[in-house]
């Protein structure tokens, strides 16, 4: 497969994860809200807002892979 091809199909995977990612994490954190204190909101969210790019470790090294 060509540089090209991986970094489209790459990056359109990319867009899909963030985006279902984005929703469960703000869905989660909906149905959180009446439950937690407003510290353990800020919580979640700074941890949600940041463990998104550890998943896509492999899918950054398959995009460089040969290129």
């Amino acid at each position: 497969m060509d540089v090209r091809a991986r970094k489209a199909i790459g990056c359109a995977g990319l867009l899909a994860y963030i985006a279902l990612y984005a929703i469960a994490a703000a869905t989660l954190g909906a149905y959180l809200l009446p439950i937690l204190p407003f510290w353990a909101e800020l919580i979640f969210y700074a941890v949600a807002g940041i463990i998104w790019i550890f998943p896509l470790k492999p899918l950054f090294a398959w995009i460089n892979r040969g290129a």
